[in-house]
């Protein structure tokens, strides 16, 4: 087997139904499995994957165990000769894993290879490519001041050697995986990614930004900016610092301070408080499935084309999943992104559309 998927799932039943199809529509002629691991979510996540979707590996968790235990727990039983870690909040395209796998297999130095996110409004989001974090850089990042922190000489586009990468998308052969230990489970959320790309570097490996291959990363559904993942995230700086750096008493009672402040103040400044207010915004398909169409007419505007969108107001634009390829509706929020245009995503065989206007906000889920 080539490649196993592992997707760990936490509250987020109709992105991790999304996410499904992509990857199935991914790996339809690649030797895979996909395995879910589920943390004890809340809603029906696991009866959706039992039903919809039982040749699919599902372990289902009686506690939320977080991110490094839960996504060690699933490698042990992956067979693939590649394993990829995979967020719930996100979609590939049809060529994402091939074209990776494909360039994994003609490097003989490769740790771990990472690729270009978007948000739902189709943003490059800076987190794709990062440096290992210093604790300067991570003071600045806390401050506003992140470009320290990202790899910006690198372009969005481009295929190049990186230090970090992100946890939402990491694919790399499994027996590397398990030379290095799998995640540090002393993580319980965030911080795990750049520990794990920081001990490949150690093993003398090189990871790679494969900037050719664009997924979507919705991002602020599972990343809900509140006190929490503050506490969460500033636990984990502390833990990767401690553990590979060997700064002076000083220093770090610096940054622990600025830590402690800064969990407790930027809340105040998170915006997704507001992503559940309603915002008049007409709804738009483009190319909708044929036996809903009369259905839909009688709600809905419906296109044959983004140029025939001629409107003052915000818009909804649609992607019916079943008629457009994942290939091309990433295609065109990537191009066709605009402060009045937003996007949302309606899988095949479901009665929602899914999106999320920016990675600050929780997503929105639509009954159609």
């Amino acid at each position: 087997m080539k490649l196993s998927i592992v997707i760990l799932s936490y509250n987020v039943r109709y992105y991790l139904e999304l996410c499904l199809q992509s990857v199935q529509a991914a790996t339809k002629d690649i030797s895979s499995e996909i395995i879910v691991i589920d943390n004890n979510s809340g809603d029906d996540s696991c009866s959706m994957v039992k039903l919809n979707y039982p040749e699919i590996i599902l372990i289902q968790n009686k506690d939320n165990i977080g991110f490094s235990k839960a996504n060690n727990q699933a490698v042990k039983i992956a067979r693939g000769e590649y394993i990829c870690i995979l967020n719930p909040d996100t979609v590939v395209s049809e060529n994402t894993f091939k074209k990776i796998l494909n360039f994994s297999d003609s490097k003989n130095d490769v740790g771990i290879i990472g690729c270009k996110f978007i948000d739902g409004s189709g943003t490059f989001l800076a987190e794709s490519k990062r440096k290992v974090p210093t604790i300067k850089s991570a003071i600045q990042k806390l401050l506003g001041f992140g470009y320290s922190y990202y790899e910006t000489e690198i372009s969005e586009n481009q295929i190049a050697k990186v230090s970090v990468l992100s946890g939402a998308f990491m694919l790399m052969k499994n027996n590397f995986f398990r030379d290095l230990g799998g995640f540090d489970e002393n993580f319980f959320m965030y911080g795990e990614d750049i520990d794990l790309s920081f001990r490949a570097l150690k093993m003398n490996k090189t990871n790679y930004y494969y900037g050719e291959e664009t997924i979507i990363h919705f991002k602020g559904e599972s990343t809900k900016k509140n006190k929490i993942y503050y506490k969460h995230f500033f636990s984990a700086m502390q833990i990767f610092y401690n553990k590979h750096y060997n700064e002076n008493l000083i220093i770090k009672l610096v940054f622990w301070f600025t830590l402690k402040l800064a969990t407790n103040i930027l809340p105040f400044f998170n915006y997704n408080q507001f992503s559940k207010k309603s915002i008049n915004k007409e709804i738009v398909f483009l190319k909708p499935r044929h036996e809903s169409l009369k259905l839909l007419e009688k709600k809905y505007r419906i296109i044959n084309s983004i140029k025939l969108i001629q409107s003052n107001n915000l818009c909804d634009l649609v992607f019916d999943a079943s008629t457009i390829s994942f290939t091309k509706i990433i295609k065109i929020i990537s191009e066709f992104k605009s402060k009045k245009l937003t996007f949302k995503i309606w899988p095949k065989n479901t009665n929602f559309i899914v999106g999320s206007d920016n990675n600050n906000k929780m997503g929105e889920v639509v009954n159609v």
